[in-house]
């Protein structure tokens, strides 16, 4: 899923699965909606015959000067895009799942260091870290797995658009490593959990944080 504005990204991904031999729907939509979160998995399986991974890594993110700067609309923008789409596709997609499917959630460093600028979405970021155990415990008994990543500052572009020129000049010095990640240095996490060589993972958060430590 993605948004209208996004379809020029959205056509190069789809080249990109096909090129790998790989069928790709393309379903443009705001999980903000409920009923959006339902068509998602409902033309997923009707499209592809099922679902055996369920990746929830789209979200918005939120700035704040101060308590007072805190939009009330925003706030609840960024807990429906980020937390209870999660929780509806999940609902949504886990009867469709058969044992040894995985469900990958993109939490945040931000869920544990929550940095005085981004509370809502240090908070959002929080709750799907919990969401993830709890989900995780929840379908187990149905041999699906529930895991989560937590990256730290990622080269991606919602950068340069959250930060100022000054920020993006010192994005990640503060980590171990000193530097920023690359989306290609984040995206393995992603697949050892959804894979099988991540059979015996449920209910963990991995770090991919350049060394931030994150429990």
């Amino acid at each position: 899923s993605y948004l209208a504005v996004e379809q020029e990204d959205a056509e190069d991904t789809r080249a990109w699965v096909e090129k790998a031999g790989q069928r790709c729907v393309l379903l443009p939509g705001d999980i903000r909606d409920r009923d959006h979160c339902v068509a998602l998995v409902e033309r997923t399986v009707s499209d592809l015959g099922g679902i055996d991974i369920l990746v929830n890594n789209a979200a918005a993110q939120t700035m704040n000067e101060d308590l007072d700067s805190i939009d009330d609309d925003e706030m609840q923008g960024a807990f429906a895009a980020n937390v209870f789409a999660m929780i509806r596709l999940a609902k949504a997609a886990a009867p469709h799942m058969k044992p040894g499917s995985a469900i990958v959630n993109t939490t945040s460093e931000q869920a544990k260091v929550a940095t005085k600028s981004m509370i809502v979405y240090a908070a959002t970021k929080g709750a799907i870290s919990s969401l993830t155990v709890g989900l995780s415990n929840l379908l187990v008994g149905k041999g699906i797995r529930v895991n989560a990543v937590a990256p730290g500052p990622i080269w991606t572009p919602i950068q340069p658009i959250a930060k100022s020129p000054e920020e993006l000049e010192k994005l990640g010095q503060d980590t171990p490593l000193g530097r920023a990640g690359q989306p290609a240095e984040l995206a393995p996490a992603y697949v050892l959990l959804a894979s099988s060589e991540g059979s015996y993972m449920t209910g963990a958060v991995i770090a991919v944080t350049g060394g931030v430590p994150i429990n």
